[in-house]
């Protein structure tokens, strides 16, 4: 019997009776990294040791966790056993490979970049009979241009703030894209702030290992000549720089109106999703005879898989039959 799937705000299995990142509280969750929209206040929960630091960190409780770390077998009921592979995103997201004799294998990403990380493991691709893939950039446009190409016109942006007397304020999400920024800027030598949130979860990343450039926390007195890193949504903070001239760092750059829509002065795609090409090329790897798609422009990128010759469907979205027709 192959794998069952369903969509609940949450992925459920429930021939095995464990949810893929759900959303609400649950009795049995795996957790693939700590995001806020990927964790709630489960029972139980299996993750790898890294998210289990930042789980406790974002939402202290009590819980039942197995932390597995990358490679190691974990038996689960009915005969499954779960393994944990590294998805790229932060540091410690995983994708879970369940593999049965009476299912087969499933491979569940949830987010994941195959791009090199400069603050995350490198991304698996692991072969599955069913692929459960995010698809956050299912669509053709979201390509997006080499990492080392957008951090240096980043640096380039911070250089002409502070000689023009600005501070540059880099709006990352406080886990993982903050990181990234903070190591991607690092040969320019810049002295850097950092949000408090963000500070905190940066000293977990270097309790598990990550080395960072020099970096304090955010004081507004001494704000001169520096750059300053802190979440989006951080309005008190940025109420207390008099000149901020700020940059959104997300995928979602690549969008024409960007600025204006995420109010900045400056937008750059550096993301820790995967784009359009790695999405098709993570496919390619994977090999799977059956694909569900997640997130973002699922039902788009489902009926490119179809269109290719996959059995493709997008989760928690109608469907449509296509018809390709000869020319």
């Amino acid at each position: 019997m192959a794998w069952q799937v369903e969509y609940r705000k949450g992925v459920r299995l429930p021939q095995l009776g464990w949810w893929l990142d759900a959303q609400a509280r649950t009795e049995r969750s795996f957790i693939t990294h700590a995001h806020s929209d990927h964790i709630a206040r489960h029972k139980e929960v299996i993750c790898t040791p890294a998210t289990a630091r930042f789980l406790d960190a974002r939402l202290p409780g009590r819980r039942v966790v197995t932390e597995l770390p990358f490679g190691r077998v974990h038996g689960l009921e009915f005969g499954v056993n779960a393994t944990l592979h590294p998805a790229g995103h932060i540091l410690g997201s995983s994708q879970v490979l369940l593999e049965s004799a009476e299912h087969g294998s499933l491979l569940y990403t949830g987010d994941f970049k195959l791009r090199p990380s400069l603050a995350a493991e490198t991304c698996a691709t692991p072969r599955a009979d069913v692929l459960i893939m995010e698809t956050t950039f299912g669509l053709p446009r979201y390509v997006f241009p080499p990492d080392a190409e957008v951090i240096a016109q980043l640096v380039a942006f911070c250089l002409k703030a502070i000689a023009e007397g600005s501070t540059p304020v880099l709006l990352c999400y406080s886990l993982g894209k903050s990181q990234e920024v903070l190591r991607a800027i690092s040969g320019a030598q810049l002295p850097v702030m950092l949000h408090a949130d963000t500070l905190r979860l940066t000293r977990i990343y270097e309790r598990l290992g990550v080395v960072f450039p020099p970096h304090r926390e955010f004081d507004a007195r001494e704000l001169a000549g520096h750059v300053v890193i802190c979440p989006p949504h951080a309005q008190g903070l940025l109420s207390r720089i008099p000149a901020a001239r700020t940059a959104a760092i997300t995928g979602w750059a690549i969008d024409s109106g960007a600025i204006y829509r995420l109010r900045c002065h400056a937008a750059f795609p550096l993301s820790d999703h995967a784009d359009f090409s790695d999405l098709l090329r993570f496919v390619e790897l994977v090999r799977p005879k059956r694909v569900f798609t997640l997130h973002g422009f699922a039902r788009e990128f489902a009926s490119t898989l179809r269109a290719r010759g996959l059995d493709a469907l997008a989760l928690g979205h109608a469907n449509q039959l296509d018809l390709w027709l000869p020319t």
